[in-house]
């Protein structure tokens, strides 16, 4: 049973940004907005701003205040849609609850669009057509072909239909030739679909719900799940009782570990697979929209 390292994965994509860096006349800008204190989004964006200096990208945070009102953030997204030095923009979310969401991702000018969230650039990816693409999905797509995990005639089922990961990883996947289905939390038989799968993409949200039950044996899992828990009879059912009784809570996926391990052929560890690809991705678009740009 093989282990999908995310971090192998990260080392290469970030190794092959350097030379493309250094051949440009001024180095890639990333703005980052990050509005009020969510600690989430802090650690994150920390995390995205530490990987441009290791690189060479000019990273701008901007800190507005948690009162910030829809019109004042539109400002600012149109303030660094006209700076020639700000290649990337990312709006971390979420938003405070007085925002409008959708109308600040959708002010994100499309050749800016670091995320590759714009509606322009989700046409895009539908179409086939060249774009940023949304980041967690293009690092699995990465990831299975580091791993040489053949894609062209499998059966692909991902669990979950979010804009940010289930709807853009399916249409990838299409892209590679696989047949996919989109599973979902009003899908009846959910374990008997998933066990139809060659390659499993879970990105439902929920920890531990993909148990032995859903996975064919021999298959591919990738679990994208990010689950802060706070329940230690959970995080003990789940076999994290030493993480829990050390920090208080466990980071766990959407799959039961012990029980995938028991079954697919090669599964992503939760830390540790997915999560390291979204910031290298990030950064790839970074340096694509700037060669673009310059």
């Amino acid at each position: 049973m093989q282990i999908l390292d995310g971090t192998a994965v990260r080392a290469e994509i970030l190794a092959g940004l350097k030379p493309r860096i250094h051949q440009l006349s001024r180095p890639p800008g990333l703005a980052v907005v990050l509005v009020g204190h969510n600690p989430a989004s802090e650690i994150y964006v920390r995390g995205k701003i530490k990987a441009c200096g290791e690189l060479g990208i000019y990273s701008e945070k901007i800190t507005p205040a948690e009162s910030i009102s829809t019109g004042e953030l539109l400002a600012i997204i149109d303030e660094l849609n006209r700076r020639p030095e700000i290649d990337g923009i990312l709006v971390q979310m979420p938003l405070p609850r007085q925002i409008d969401s959708r109308r600040v991702l959708e002010a994100v000018a499309p050749e800016k669009d670091a995320d590759g969230f714009h509606p322009v650039n989700v046409g895009h990816l539908v179409a086939g057509r060249p774009g940023p693409r949304p980041c967690t999905p293009a690092g699995i797509i990465e990831m299975l072909k580091y791993y040489h995990v053949p894609l062209e005639g499998r059966h692909a089922v991902v669990i979950g239909r979010s804009d940010i990961v289930g709807k853009p990883v399916a249409i990838m996947l299409l892209q590679e030739n696989a047949t996919v289905t989109i599973c979902h939390s009003k899908t009846s038989n959910l374990a008997e679909e998933c066990r139809r799968a060659d390659l499993l993409v879970a990105a439902i949200g929920k920890p531990g719900l993909v148990t032995g039950d859903f996975i064919a044996p021999g298959a591919v899992v990738i679990d994208v799940g990010q689950n802060r828990i706070a329940d230690r009879a959970l995080a003990e059912r789940l076999g994290r009782r030493e993480e829990f009784d050390r920090k208080g809570f466990a980071l766990v996926g959407d799959v039961h570990p012990a029980e995938v391990a028991r079954t697919a052929s090669a599964y992503t560890p939760v830390p540790g697979g997915v999560g390291p690809l979204t910031i290298a991705m990030l950064m790839a678009n970074t340096v694509r929209l700037a060669e673009r740009h310059i």
